[in-house]
């Protein structure tokens, strides 16, 4: 009987360790052209995992508008650059491109967007990375994700 509740607890220990993985991140962004993070980790053991967006600048979108694409590390720049004939209506992203893995909204002061990927569609094998597609954002809005 003992054996029985020491098996019990060590599963249900085991299991809330699992449920207690991060699947959500908050990033910030701001009218200086900064994100709050320059890494994003992600659990392997989630399923689905969120990105929330905030703009905690002053400055409308049209003007200092942020948003938060992941890809590729080495599609990152490309992106960028066959966006910016897009314009913001389209989040500064080529419609339909295939290289976005997912995408907030273009923001602006006080407003936020989320985003949310299936993970099982990383490949832990592979660089992946973030980065606002607003036009010159890049060479300073940009970081890493690393699935841990």
């Amino acid at each position: 009987m003992i054996r029985k509740l020491v098996a019990a607890s060590l599963l249900t220990l085991a299991s809330g360790h699992l449920l207690a993985a991060e699947c959500s991140v908050e990033v910030d962004s701001t009218d200086q052209m900064t994100f709050s993070t320059k890494a994003i980790e992600i659990d392997k053991s989630c399923k689905e995992f969120t990105v929330n967006l905030k703009h905690s600048g002053n400055l409308p979108k049209n003007v200092m508008g942020h948003n938060l694409v992941i890809s590729k590390e080495a599609d990152m720049q490309p992106i960028a650059t066959d966006g910016l004939a897009a314009g913001i209506d389209k989040q500064y992203l080529k419609e339909g491109d295939a290289r976005v893995i997912a995408h907030t909204k273009i923001i602006g002061a006080g407003e936020t967007d989320s985003l949310k990927i299936d993970v099982s569609k990383l490949d832990p094998a592979e660089k992946y990375g973030f980065f606002c597609s607003f036009p010159g954002h890049i060479s300073m809005m940009k970081g890493a994700i690393t699935l841990k």
